[in-house]
Parts: structure tokens; sequence; C-alpha cells
């Protein structure tokens, strides 16, 4: 189950997954005269989790799969996937190694479900209902872990509700912090860049938006919002402006390698006489360590300022992404 359909999971397709998981019902229910087709409703559950993350029946259909054939791994394993799309550190499940996941699977699902909604809707209702609601989602935010696709894509989701009921500051800040942690998020790049470009900050604006263009080129985000400042120009309207420098994309680019977790002290010192040599061995030192995201910020800074070989490290750290 696990994100292999890359950018495409940034659009979750309802309708493939209200097929898989109605063909998943349907072999389900042949399974209780014949046993092998308990095989054909486990990959047609899978594959509406896979096309659809954010409908909680196409989790329940999984489950009850996995309770049917009595698999408890499979059970824990499905409950994990979930806390990971909840942004939530799978160790938690630690907790319930002595659990019976036969008789307890489902209901832990349903309160994990209860407790934070898939629906962005139905999660902002309920969030926007409760005392300190949105200061406490600001402050998961903070502490989670977001790298799964799909937690950034959900949480992003999240936030336009915040965004959308006048919590600007919260969204320009906690955006930043989620594509600190999933970089390749172009959604959120775009509508990042569509925030500050109505706030009229436009070098702010264009650097979001070439973020976008960078991991999603198909949409020309950077280029139609150039396209849109031009043609602002030749009608008269007073918005000068001109691409930002150098120093400046540097120093956003900077900014958010910090967000990502920059590298210790420590580990600084020891690289930097490494690094005055060959600048591309801290990028490779990062990815040694799984640092993917810093690496790639670190990585697109060194382009920006005209580091050899920086350019080619982008797109192959793009590619890991």
């Amino acid at each position: 189950m696990a994100t292999d359909i890359g950018a495409s999971l940034q659009h979750p397709r309802r309708s493939l997954g209200n097929r898989h998981r109605s063909q998943a019902k349907k072999f389900l229910n042949m399974s209780e005269n014949d046993s092998d087709y308990i095989g054909w409703a486990e990959q047609s559950a899978r594959q509406a989790v896979l096309h659809d993350f954010t409908h909680p029946d196409n989790w329940r259909i999984l489950v009850e799969v996995k309770l049917k054939a009595s698999d408890e791994p499979g059970i824990r394993a499905v409950l994990v996937e979930l806390f990971s799309v909840l942004g939530r550190d799978s160790v938690y499940l630690k907790q319930l190694d002595g659990v019976d996941m036969i008789h307890m699977g489902s209901q832990i699902l349903e309160a994990s479900l209860d407790a934070d909604p898939l629906d962005s809707d139905t999660w902002w209702e309920m969030t926007r209902s409760s005392e300190g609601g949105v200061y406490s989602f600001c402050e998961r935010v903070r502490s989670l872990d977001l790298r799964d696709i799909r937690a950034n894509v959900l949480f992003s989701r999240r936030l336009e509700r915040l965004r959308d009921t006048g919590h600007e500051d919260e969204f320009l800040e906690l955006s930043k912090l989620i594509l600190a942690h999933r970089p390749n998020n172009h959604e959120t790049w775009s509508e990042l860049g569509r925030m500050h470009e109505r706030r009229k900050e436009f070098d702010n604006a264009w650097m979001c938006y070439d973020q976008a263009q960078i991991h999603f080129p198909e949409i020309p985000a950077r280029d139609r919002f150039i396209e849109r400042m031009e043609s602002k120009m030749d009608e008269g309207v007073p918005e000068s402006w001109n691409t930002p420098g150098i120093d400046s994309r540097v120093e956003f680019l900077q900014r958010m390698q910090d967000l990502a977790g920059q590298s210790s002290t420590s580990s600084e010192s020891m690289m930097q006489d490494e690094v005055e040599e060959l600048p591309l061995n801290e990028v490779d030192a990062l990815l040694e360590a799984n640092r993917l995201t810093e690496a790639f910020f670190l990585a697109r800074r060194m382009a920006a300022e005209g580091v050899d070989g920086a350019p080619s490290k982008v797109e192959q750290i793009r590619g890991m992404l």
C-alpha cells in the first residue's frame, strides 16, 4: 500500500476509489461461499485505499477483509498506514503490541477516524466548533512527521480551510513547514504563491511558483505569474517588479533548509574543509543520512549560486523525493 503512484496521490481519485471499494464488497460477499475470493477482495480494497486515501470507507473495507481472513498482522499494518496518513508516528502502535487486533482492530480504526476525520470538511467542522481547536491543530502540525506524501496532502488541505476562514498568518507559517517536510507538494507551493501574490509580496510569490514549476513542470506556475506581471505593467498598472535576484533566492532556500532541519553545528564544522574543496559533498552527506529535504533545498541553493554539478544533483534528489 505504498506511495508508488507518486504525484497523482495529490489528487485522490474518488471515483476509482469508490469503484474498487464496490468490487471489494462484492468479492467479500462471494467469499462466504468460496474462500478463494478473499484474495480478490483484499486486492480491490487495497486499490480503493491507494486511489483515495481520504475516504474512511476505503479503510473500513480493507480492515473488514483482513478480519474475514483472520489476518491480525495485516490489520496492524493497515493501522500503521492510517497513522502515517494522519501524521502520527507509528511507534504509538507499539503500545498496542499486546492487543488482539482481531477483536479490537475495528474499534481502534473507528476511534482514530472519529478523533481525526479524513474528510477535510468534516474535520474543519469539528475543529472550529471545539474550544481552542485551531490553536491545538497548529501546535500539533508543528510536532508531526509529515513526510508521507498522503499526510502532506491531507494537512495541506486542512490548512486551506484555515486560510479560507481568515487564518492567513497560520496558513503562511504552517504551509512552509509542511513543504519543508515534503518539498515536491506542488499544489501547496502554488497555493502559497497565490496568497503571496494577492498580498502583493511578489518576490515570495515568484519563489513559491518557481518551486511549484520545478516539481510539476506540466503546469508552468512561475511562467504564468511572470506573464501576469508583464501584462499588468503593459496595461500601465504601477507594479514595479523584477525577478528576485540570486541573494534573495539563496536566502529563501536557506530558510527552507533550516525548516527541514539544518545540519548541526558540529556536523557543519566537520565537513567544512571538505565542503570548501567539493561543495556537493555536504549534499551527499545529507543524502547518506536520509535527510532528503535538507539535501534538496541545499542543492537548490547551490544551483542558484552557480555551483558546478548542483542542477543535476537537484534533479537526482527530486527523483528520489
